[in-house]
């Protein structure tokens, strides 16, 4: 059986624009939720964003190609050449065994906007022609294989807040079944725009506070709706002996993936939370380790129904006892919700817990719910040893994802 290791890794988020200022920042216990400054917010009650501050795309991409594209594939080439940069693959594997898996929840959102405000005020003449280009959801994914000249399977999955999760879940299958040697997986969404705020405060999933510090509170008897955050994170998965083989420096395994389907609702999770339960359960079966040493980071989303239904979930998969003994935090209250770009990022978060021994905390946690009783890590960081780390993702049409990593003994980590 292959083995699947993780060596590069890349993050642009609100909180940090590479993964040690990210990392910085949650251990620190700093959020990135402001007043949103992307648009006018007089005509709608939503106030508070995570945006992404100080990014220079520049870095990663020319000017011209910063100006055509949506800004989720600004910051997902952004993640995505940092992870290819840090694990130095490029060059080291035949291009026709490397792949890309680099999704979105949303899409171009932003240039959507932007193209229908030129259609009606200057007419069909004055949309861009690289409107589809930049609004459909896989524009990622093919910029970042075009860039470093990735010939082997290129897939955008779309889950909605699930998506990036099934993206290095389904490009380690892919590894481990011998389809390729290595991927650049992970994703990206940027919806902090008019669209995006009154579409999701429509359907009451956002919150409505003022308080930034209270505004991303998972897990808290008084949270009322999540923070619309974006970014992305991405990863480089490769086949463990071809990593050995060429030194390269090595952050984890992925040893487990777990993937189901609620088949309940289109916006809310199942009730009995047994779809997500399977799913952690799969990603831990398929592990194989016999600890209590584990870390959840949680899709803890600071919604009432996601994060009591998680909590149940957690529960059923892992056995109350067990689950009891697990450190489970929501980094969420940090960065807001990344929607699409949220799994790819969490992964990073789990990998860099299990590496570090640190587990970030859920921040600005005040009030305790007794449907939300596991131990959250509430506010304040604490080392802890981490023998398995799971990500959980849950998206809107009952998605759910579960990411199992473990330390990968004797190699260069």
């Amino acid at each position: 059986m292959r083995k699947v290791v993780i060596t590069g890794m890349g993050a642009v988020t609100p909180i940090g624009n590479n993964v040690a200022d990210m990392w910085d920042s949650m251990i620190h216990g700093r959020h990135g939720i402001d007043e949103i400054t992307h648009f006018d917010t007089s005509d709608i009650p939503i106030k508070l964003a995570a945006e992404v501050k100080g990014y220079d795309a520049s870095e990663y991409m020319s000017k011209k190609d910063m100006n055509r594209y949506d800004p989720y594939t600004v910051f997902g080439i952004g993640a995505a050449s940092q992870a290819a940069d840090s694990s130095k693959i490029i060059g080291n594997v035949d291009p026709e065994r490397i792949g890309v898996y680099f999704s979105s929840g949303i899409g171009g959102l932003t240039t959507l906007e932007k193209a229908e405000r030129a259609l009606l005020k200057d007419g069909p003449q004055k949309v861009s022609p690289f409107a589809v280009p930049a609004m459909i959801a896989n524009s990622a994914a093919a910029l970042i294989a075009i860039k470093y000249n990735c010939l082997g399977s290129c897939l955008s999955v779309s889950t909605a807040c699930a998506s990036s999760a099934h993206a290095i879940g389904e490009a380690y299958r892919a590894i481990k079944d011998g389809y390729m040697d290595a991927a650049i997986a992970g994703g990206a969404d940027a919806v902090i725009n008019p669209i995006g705020a009154a579409s999701f405060n429509a359907c009451r999933a956002l919150t409505k506070s003022t308080e930034p510090d209270r505004a991303s509170i998972p897990f808290d008897a008084e949270r009322n709706g999540f923070v619309i955050g974006e970014g992305g994170g991405a990863v480089v998965l490769e086949e463990y002996e071809h990593a050995k083989q060429r030194g390269a420096k090595i952050y984890a395994e992925i040893c487990g993936y777990g993937t189901t389907c609620d088949a309940f609702h289109i916006t809310h999770p199942a009730p009995d939370a047994n779809g997500a339960a399977r799913a952690v359960k799969q990603a831990v079966q398929e592990c194989g380790i016999d600890t209590e040493y584990i870390y959840i980071n949680a899709h803890g989303t600071s919604t009432k129904l996601n994060d009591e239904l998680e909590t149940l979930a957690i529960k059923k998969a892992l056995g109350k006892s067990a689950a009891r003994k697990a450190i489970v935090s929501s980094t969420k209250s940090m960065t807001g919700h990344l929607l699409g770009g949220a799994g790819a990022v969490e992964a990073v978060v789990s990998v860099m817990a299990l590496r570090e021994g640190i587990i970030p905390p859920t921040i600005g946690y005040k009030v305790k719910d007794d449907k939300c009783d596991l131990d959250i890590c509430p506010n304040i960081v604490r080392k802890a040893k981490v023998e398995l780390a799971l990500s959980n993702s849950f998206g809107f049409g009952g998605h759910n994802a579960c990411l199992a990593f473990k330390k990968c003994p004797g190699e260069n980590m």
